[in-house]
Order: C-alpha cells, then structure tokens, then sequence
C-alpha cells in the first residue's frame, strides 16, 4: 500500500524518520508491505494535488513550523477530504486540516493560522494568548512576545470521545500522547466548526484544549495534535498508524476492485 508523507524538509534522510518507522510498523500490524513516498509540499503547490498524489492510498502531514509548504499541505489535506482517501494528520497536519475545513466546508477563504499570517479575520489556530483578550474578544498580538512560554511539551492525557473513529482505534477513554508545540485550534471557533461538521473526538483532560479532529462521513480522516510516531513500536505499533494504514489498505483494495470490474 503507497503512503504520500507530505512535508518540506522530505529531501533530509531522516527529518520524518521516527514518522516513516511509525508507518512501516502500521503495516506490520495489518500484515501488509508499505511503500512510502516523500512528497515536497511546494511540488503539490506547483504541479497541483492530483498530478502530485496520484496512486497514494493515503495521506499523511507530519509536524512542523514555519510557513513555507504550507498551502501545499492544505491542498493535500483537501485531496484526501473531496476524494475519501485516508488521512493522518500530526501536530501541524492537523492545524492544517483545521485550516483546510474552515476554508472550504465552513467557508472561511481566508482562515489561517497565526504562525503564518495576522491577516486574517478566522485565527482557526493560535497561540492561547492571542485568542481573548479583557473583553473577551479575539485579539492578534506580536506572537514573538510569546516564545518559550507557551510551548506544550511531554506526555499529556487526553479523553476520547465516544463513538470516534480515535477512540475506537484505542480502544480507551483516555490516552496519554506526547507533545511538542505551540499553537493550538483556536477556541473560540470550534461551536462553528462542529457545526459544519467538524468532528472534535479528543480534548485536554479538562476539555480546554482541542487534541483530535476527524470526521464522521469519511473512510478515516483523522489528526492528532500531539506525536503519536513516538510510542510506536514494531512489536505493538501505534493504534492510529495501524488504523490509518489500514483504512489505506481497504481504498487500495476498493480501487484495485473497482479498476477491475467489466465496464459496461
């Protein structure tokens, strides 16, 4: 089964290497040979997500910072979301498929995170202390001010809601996943996002803090804030690699089949 990893640093032998490990081990776990492809981001900017992702089974966005790539990756994110193919979203893949929802299902054009952009009238991802300010309303401030400060780090519980395609791959109520970041799905949006049909399946402990979106009416398409690729073994694997390949697994199945079927 062919697995696209999108990313900006896929050039770099081992910048996703512990991703890569993570997504092999999925496969052990179904039984099945994985071929990974590094994908450039900026290469789906410029030859478009369907030329680029042609033949995957699925698709993962993997961590990290900065703005360059990132509208490649939000195009991936669509790719997979408009054409039901499988997607697994990893600290920044999920501020990315946050961002990809509230521009094209709740209509947002010009939603970003602030780690890109201040221009902007939805923040869909922020840091904390950019979201309210005295009169309780969203305020952008200079998110220099803020470096150090607010990064979550290490292991963290998180709750699982029930009926999830997250909580069903876990098998549990409540986790704990390791983290590494700083921005975060920018609260004050989520009432509107749920209403378009984003699924919110994991929250921080105390419900404060967004950890897992999917959505219901897809095959699996699910992101997770923290960095699952780090407790994945190649014993045990990781239930959200395991779930994520073998989602991939059956669309491959399901297009080997269709591919076969007599045309009328």
């Amino acid at each position: 089964v062919r697995i696209g990893v999108v990313g900006k640093y896929v050039e770099l032998q081992d910048a996703y290497k512990s991703v890569y490990e993570a997504v092999i081990h999925g496969g052990v776990a179904n039984d099945c040979g994985v071929e990974i492809t590094r994908i450039e981001a900026e290469d789906i900017e410029e030859n478009g997500a369907a030329e680029t992702l042609e033949g995957c089974s699925g698709i993962l966005v993997p961590g990290g910072f900065g703005e360059r790539g990132t509208e490649g990756k939000i195009l991936a994110a669509r790719f997979a979301r408009e054409n039901n193919i499988p997607y697994l979203g990893l600290c920044l893949g999920m501020q990315i498929a946050t961002i990809e929802f509230a521009r094209n299902v709740a209509g947002w054009k010009d939603a970003n995170s602030t780690e890109f952009t201040h221009d902007t009238k939805h923040p869909v991802v922020g840091l904390i202390t950019e979201w309210i300010n005295a009169e309780g309303k969203i305020e952008l401030r200079d998110a220099a001010s803020d470096l150090g400060g607010t990064m979550r780090l290490g292991g963290q519980v998180c709750h699982l809601a029930a009926g999830s395609k997250a909580r069903e791959a876990y098998g549990a109520d409540e986790i704990v996943e390791r983290h590494r970041h700083r921005f975060e799905v920018n609260n004050q949006f989520i009432d509107e996002l749920e209403a378009a049909g984003l699924v919110i399946s994991g929250k921080s402990v105390d419900q404060s803090l967004v950890e897992v979106v999917e959505l219901a009416d897809h095959p699996w398409y699910v992101a997770c804030q923290f960095h699952p690729e780090f407790t994945s073994t190649p014993r045990d694997g990781h239930p959200l690699f395991s779930g994520f390949v073998n989602a991939a697994l059956e669309h491959k199945t399901a297009r080997t089949r269709a591919h076969a079927a007599p045309q009328e």
